[in-house]
């Protein structure tokens, strides 16, 4: 994953719990980076292993964390870092989703060497819609409900989240019944 990923858990936890329980999760995580350039590529354990120490010292579980990182992501890190993409998403919550599938094409034009997940809707109807996540790196389900979550707060929409199919029950990818 790149940087930015990093940097944003960082911030996530400096925001919500100060520089000092950062520091505690840093060490926790063995990480041998003190600071994450954003458009840099890094192995994907690092990310895994912060989520990791974030939990153990926080005492939140892991799903918690990514779930919070998730929106975290969507209300802070999208709006300061990809502003504009994400307004030309759509005006509503709705109109986003249904153009998600683009969103990451236009984000590998920052980061040339992304590996991005893919996703999908079907099922499109006036107040729901089925959003499938496919993605080569395992274990990322709540983080995805939490960037939904986070698009439920930025377009003010309350939103109802159901994963119906999981990689983890023999579907080949995860998919979210969204209703809003």
């Amino acid at each position: 994953m790149y940087g930015i990923v990093n940097k944003a858990i960082q911030d996530l936890v400096e925001m919500k719990f100060g520089p000092d329980m950062w520091a505690r999760v840093h060490a926790r995580s063995g990480i041998q980076e003190d600071f994450f350039i954003s458009n840099e590529a890094y192995d994907d354990d690092i990310t895994y292993k912060l989520a990791g120490a974030v939990s153990e010292e926080t005492g939140m579980t892991v799903d918690n964390v990514l779930i919070a990182f998730g929106e975290h992501w969507v209300l802070k890190t999208g709006k300061e870092k990809y502003g504009s993409l994400m307004e030309a998403g759509g005006d509503n919550l709705r109109e986003f989703l249904v153009n998600l599938p683009n969103f990451h094409s236009r984000v590998m034009l920052y980061y040339p060497k992304l590996t991005p997940p893919e996703f999908h809707v079907s099922d499109i109807q006036e107040r729901s819609l089925n959003l499938h996540y496919i993605s080569k790196r395992p274990g990322l389900k709540e983080f995805v409900r939490g960037l939904l979550q986070g698009l439920g707060k930025l377009y003010q929409t309350e939103v109802e989240i159901n994963l119906t199919a999981c990689r983890e029950k023999g579907s080949p990818h995860e998919i979210y019944n969204v209703k809003w």
